[in-house]
């Protein structure tokens, strides 16, 4: 007599095992192990949550019915957080029909107590073959996002994504929040694509003042402007056969934006300066922290920019929404950082390391290396201690800012400031920032200041203050 085949079993898989009958989990747990799995335990939707946040697992196996609420509820939470992570739920007969319903919604499985370990072994390997059939092959990712720690489900799902939209030559728009690593990902999609053999080019747009991106993103022949002793190719043409990043694309000027559009619609560029469009053959990836469709609405942001730049989006999550991440990143930069600095530092004490996986991370995957990077300069032990993680971690500003963030702040304040000293008058202030009256009212309007406010109530206006030879009769 044959035995009867079943699937495979993806080498070491761990599962999470949820129910609070201990003498079950025990017998399921020495089942499953013995089958070639790694298995963790919670008795509760709490214990289940903490588990969750700390380590990262290719099946959940839970019970319908728990102490502190229901397995269904737990499913959702789980669906919402780690979309890619299948879960098998365990029912008594009574709730087949939730468990049917559960199905409809997501679930991938359900068993109905008593069940046949065999079954059990069959719905794991099942649920297990049909998600690794939707994720990233682990020697495909070596090849492609090497560069992207990270073994959460939810960014399993996101690179799953960006796999798929690599093989087109689509506009991508990766949102996030600073610190996420959104050209970590822009290199990915180029890196998969088959583009992945020319050059990419990445700009933040922030970065630059408007004077210089146009130049840096068009280029210009000699003689376009004062300066200008050579012809100098853009960075449009230098990604031509290749991959144009532009970072933090909401803070382009709306004058570059026209320029910019008309680069998507004719393949063509025109240095500055120049009466001849070159043809260009490369694909725009975008990336941006800000939220773009409220800057159409305020006019910030042109509309068919938007639409052609947004074929599709993609949102990187924050850290803090990809906890299971913490601990191996965390790692990672300290192996890095140890070899650069020369230290004998080889790891983290256990309590330092649940101390940056539970802390807050406004700036999210910047932030935390910059944490490590300051505990490994100190650090005069193997094992960086919680005392000093904990120090780091109080050193940090409230906000981690980008260059272009921080820049974009300075110069609103530094505005405000001039817009102080002179009373609201543009001229005096524009005067004083060495910009004439035009420049500097498209950088209050950047800002969303207007002088009015800071005008006391008997100041002159600005017509009234020039010579009298200039007044009207």
């Amino acid at each position: 007599m044959s035995a009867r085949a079943t699937a495979p079993i993806p080498a070491a898989a761990r599962l999470l095992l949820i129910d609070d009958d201990t003498d079950l989990l025990r017998l399921l747990s020495m089942r499953l192990k013995a089958n070639g799995y790694r298995v963790s335990t919670a008795c509760s939707i709490a214990s289940a949550h903490a588990r969750l946040a700390m380590e990262t697992f290719d099946l959940v196996l839970s019970d319908v019915r728990l102490p502190d609420g229901d397995g269904l509820t737990l499913f959702e939470d789980i669906r919402r957080h780690h979309p890619a992570l299948p879960v098998i739920m365990i029912t008594a007969h009574g709730s087949i029909p939730d468990a049917v319903d559960a199905t409809t919604r997501g679930v991938a499985d359900y068993l109905t107590k008593p069940f046949d370990g065999q079954a059990l072994l069959d719905r794991i390997a099942k649920a297990l073959g049909n998600a690794s059939s939707t994720s990233i092959a682990e020697g495909d990712r070596a090849d492609w996002c090497k560069a992207i720690i990270s073994r959460s489900s939810r960014m399993r799902a996101l690179l799953a994504e960006a796999r798929l939209v690599a093989a087109s030559d689509a506009s991508v728009l990766i949102l996030g929040e600073s610190g996420t690593g959104k050209e970590l990902l822009a290199r990915a999609i180029h890196n998969a694509s088959a583009r992945a053999q020319g050059p990419f080019v990445a700009i933040n747009c922030g970065a630059i003042p408007d004077q210089l991106l146009e130049s840096e993103l068009f280029g210009h022949v000699r003689g376009a402007f004062t300066g200008a002793t050579s012809t100098h190719a853009g960075l449009i043409q230098a990604a031509d056969g290749g991959t144009l990043f532009l970072d933090e694309i909401g803070d382009m000027p709306p004058a570059l934006q026209i320029k910019l559009l008309r680069v998507l619609q004719e393949r063509a560029v025109r240095p500055v300066g120049s009466t001849q469009a070159s043809p260009v053959n490369l694909r725009i990836l975008s990336a941006t922290h800000r939220n773009l469709e409220d800057a159409l609405g305020n006019g910030q942001f042109r509309e068919d920019l938007y639409y052609r730049i947004n074929v599709v989006s993609l949102d990187l999550p924050p850290l803090a929404e990809r906890r299971e991440d913490i601990p191996l990143l965390a790692e990672h930069f300290l192996r890095t950082l140890a070899r650069r600095y020369g230290k004998d530092v080889n790891g983290f004490a256990a309590d330092a390391l649940e101390t940056l996986a539970i802390s807050q991370w406004p700036g999210n995957v910047r932030q935390l290396h910059n944490v490590v990077e300051q505990v490994c300069a100190l650090s005069t032990t193997p094992l960086v201690p919680r005392s000093l993680v904990e120090r780091a971690l109080r050193a940090q500003p409230i906000e981690a800012l980008s260059y272009a963030e921080a820049k974009q702040r300075f110069e609103r304040n530094y505005l405000i400031q001039l817009l102080k000293l002179t009373a609201g008058n543009v001229t005096d202030a524009a005067r004083l920032a060495d910009r004439n009256r035009t420049e500097f009212y498209r950088l209050l309007q950047r800002h969303g200041l207007s002088p009015e406010p800071f005008r006391a109530e008997n100041q002159p206006d600005e017509e009234q203050t020039r010579s009298p030879s200039r007044r009207p009769a």
